[in-house]
């Protein structure tokens, strides 16, 4: 059954000011892990970045709680399977919060352009 639905779009430059500009601001949104992809893709790595960062968004929108009750954005990890496909990981009160409400499945769709990044999330709970 679905539990809720969300997507997000974000201008890529937006991201990019917000890392170059604000001391803090990746270790604040996104895991060591996902700084290592992201700054390993070189010419994309803002588009990686953004991306996520939208995956975050529309992570939180399919919750229906938005981002709040001490929730936070480097709880939600995006990852890639060995095949490259984005998946969702989750931590911390996410994680509590996501085995209350039961959710077993979360389903995850990106993309972007040098100019935009767009994210899908599906929940699935029993």
């Amino acid at each position: 059954m679905i539990f809720g639905t969300g997507t997000d779009i974000i201008e890529t430059d937006r991201i990019q000011k917000a890392i170059e500009k604000t001391p803090g601001f990746a270790g604040k949104i996104f895991t060591e892990a996902e700084q290592k992809y992201c700054e390993a893709r070189k010419a994309g790595k803002y588009q990686s970045y953004a991306a996520r960062y939208a995956a975050k968004e529309a992570f939180f929108k399919a919750l229906g709680t938005g981002y709040r009750d001490g929730m936070r954005f480097r709880e939600i990890e995006i990852i890639n399977d060995p095949l490259g496909k984005p998946e969702i990981r989750v931590h911390g009160k996410v994680k509590t919060f996501v085995s209350e409400q039961k959710i077993i499945r979360t389903h995850l769709s990106l993309s972007h352009l040098r100019e935009m990044a767009v994210a899908f999330v599906i929940l699935e709970k029993k």
